[in-house]
């Protein structure tokens, strides 16, 4: 399969995009380049692999949730430059 000049010319528009002749021609021979790159691995025999999702065995590396002590509320907000009923205030971001 080739990528031709008016296939990125079609792309270009679906994502309201505008190049110029020569960024057309250039992009045309990279998508033609990565294609050919996808059909040469096409090639390669992959029925014996099994599927996985990582190149690596991992392991769960999340810790079991457990309740620590913490510091208080009143700590938390003693060094604030506003509160508001017990919680940080900040400025409206949204109008």
């Amino acid at each position: 399969m080739s990528v031709t000049i008016r296939d990125v010319e079609k792309v270009a528009q679906l994502a309201k995009l505008d190049f110029s002749h020569d960024q057309k021609v250039e992009l045309a021979r990279q998508l033609d380049e990565i294609v050919a790159y996808m059909e040469k691995l096409r090639e390669l025999d992959t029925d014996d692999l099994q599927a996985t999702f990582h190149v690596q065995d991992l392991d769960n590396v999340f810790r079991d949730d457990e309740t620590k002590p913490s510091i208080s509320q009143e700590s938390a907000l003693q060094n604030a430059p506003r509160v508001n009923r017990g919680y940080f205030s900040v400025p409206k971001a949204i109008g």
